[in-house]
């Protein structure tokens, strides 16, 4: 997974392909909450805010910021209050797209920066929009009762899956004795406790679709949630037209926050986006915008689009505070 989205020039997230944007016709392979509409970075704008004011700190770190779309919004929203914007992106050609969209912020001064890997310290307020879902994965499958690890072989020439004995687990046992595949997570754990032990003063706030580990690892969902994307549909086959789609899976919530603790963080929230959103103001937003973005932007919200699969899961280190994001409809306790 990782060879297929990150090899330089040739992984799907490498290569000059278009990823984002509304419609198939626009070349591009599927949209996310920004895209969408400016109200999702106008809304999140009020709870990175709080979150400033809360920690004390001026600047925001964007991890996996896709478009620019995002950043653009928050920079708009929140202006002088960020002192400098960091954007920690893995491609260069999506560098390149982010660093054309944010011209003008980009000229006001060294406000926004780019940088390929975490510092050593961070001060301020960490934000991540659907980047931990395409973080590789490891595919474990349990057959005829016993467990092992699916990797990628050549057959013939062709790629093929290949199992092979494994003493990797699922976090919770899977009741039943049926085949059952699924995955697990070490490298987005990996990534959330290195910013544990980097973030010395502030708050991480992460956008996603996923669940916590007693949903992820339901006996039915014996097929797993591991995903393609491209041209605005979705399949189930990575090894077809590597470097050519996207390969995402849902992310299991409960693991991130162990991880975090592990870290040293504290989980602030855990909510849906639908909710959330709600929370931090969307509606009078949805109230004064345009038709058309008003429909657009409800999709954010509406439990059978965004608002109930992806959820917003905060960290933070030093006191606790009332984040307004999750005053309401706070499922900290579910993971």
């Amino acid at each position: 997974m990782a060879l297929a989205l990150y090899t330089p020039g040739l992984g799907y997230y490498a290569n000059a392909s278009r990823k984002f944007g509304q419609l198939p016709s626009s070349g591009s392979d599927f949209v996310t909450a920004p895209e969408m509409s400016p109200l999702f970075g106008q809304t999140l704008a009020m709870q990175v805010a709080d979150a400033m004011q809360a920690t004390n700190t001026h600047e925001i770190w964007e991890f996996g910021a896709g478009s620019g779309a995002l950043a653009v919004q928050l920079l708009d929203a929140l202006g002088g209050k960020v002192s400098k914007y960091t954007i920690v992106e893995l491609s260069a050609s999506l560098r390149d797209r982010q660093r054309a969209k944010l011209a003008e912020h980009s000229a006001m001064g060294a406000r926004v920066q780019w940088v390929s890997e975490l510092p050593e310290r961070i001060e301020g307020i960490v934000v991540g929009n659907e980047v931990l879902d395409a973080m590789p994965v490891k595919l474990i499958a349990r057959v005829d009762g016993k467990w092992r690890e699916r990797g990628v072989g050549l057959v013939n020439d062709s790629l093929t899956w290949i199992d092979r004995p494994t003493d990797l687990r699922p976090p919770i046992d899977i009741e039943g004795t049926h085949d059952y595949l699924t995955e697990i997570h070490p490298q987005a754990e990996a990534f959330i406790r290195t910013l544990g032990d980097r973030l010395t003063r502030g708050a991480a706030f992460f956008i996603d679709y996923g669940f916590g580990e007693r949903e992820y690892y339901h006996p039915q969902r014996h097929m797993g949630t591991l995903m393609c994307h491209r041209g605005h549909m979705a399949d189930g086959d990575p090894l077809a037209d590597v470097g050519l789609k996207d390969i995402t899976a849902h992310v299991d919530f409960t693991q991130l926050a162990v991880a975090a603790g592990e870290a040293g963080l504290q989980t602030l929230g855990y909510a849906t986006q639908g909710r959330f959103l709600i929370n931090c103001g969307i509606v009078p937003l949805l109230a004064q915008a345009p038709l058309a973005e008003r429909i657009a932007a409800q999709r954010l919200v509406a439990e059978h689009e965004m608002g109930e699969l992806f959820k917003v899961i905060a960290f933070h280190r030093g006191d606790f505070w009332d984040a307004p994001g999750f005053r309401e409809g706070d499922r900290t306790h579910t993971l």
